[in-house]
């Protein structure tokens, strides 16, 4: 299993960093590239621990899905859900927001795992590698956005 984590120092207050871990709002950073559509599956317009979440978006031409349920939320501080795509690869992604004086703190856990052993042969050679240029990219827009006045 993968286990990787960033942190990115954000000059906006955890509030004004928050508003961007909404299902209307992430898709600005969070999946930007594939632009991606966030659907709440039974529940109500927020995220709520136990909702199940389907993103789904379009990378290179070919269409992506996963599926996310909430294991737990607290507006403007934490945002951790489990996932699993459907090609298997399944895992865990949370992000905790800290203040820091008029400044907040964003560190982002990535856990997954690839099926099977290729998958695990392609994560160490390629995978991984990908993944985590693709999480600083969502944490670069992420401040980008809250920074902007």
């Amino acid at each position: 299993m993968a286990k990787l984590a960033f942190t990115v120092e954000v000059e906006a207050p955890p509030d004004r960093v928050g508003v961007f871990f909404v299902p209307q709002r992430m898709p600005y950073w969070y999946g930007a590239e594939m632009e991606a559509h966030f659907t709440m599956l039974a529940g109500g317009a927020d995220f709520t621990p136990g909702q199940k979440v389907e993103i789904r978006g379009n990378l290179r031409g070919r269409e992506m899905s996963l599926t996310a349920v909430v294991g737990e939320y607290r507006m403007a501080s934490v945002l951790e859900w489990q996932f699993q795509d459907r090609y298997g690869v399944r895992g865990m992604q949370r992000w905790e927001i800290a203040p820091r004086g008029d400044a907040s703190t964003v560190r982002m856990r990535d856990e997954y795992e690839l099926p099977g052993w290729l998958g695990r042969v392609v994560d160490r050679l390629l995978t991984r590698h990908a993944v985590a240029q693709r999480d600083r990219g969502y944490l670069a827009r992420l401040k980008r956005l809250a920074e902007h006045r």
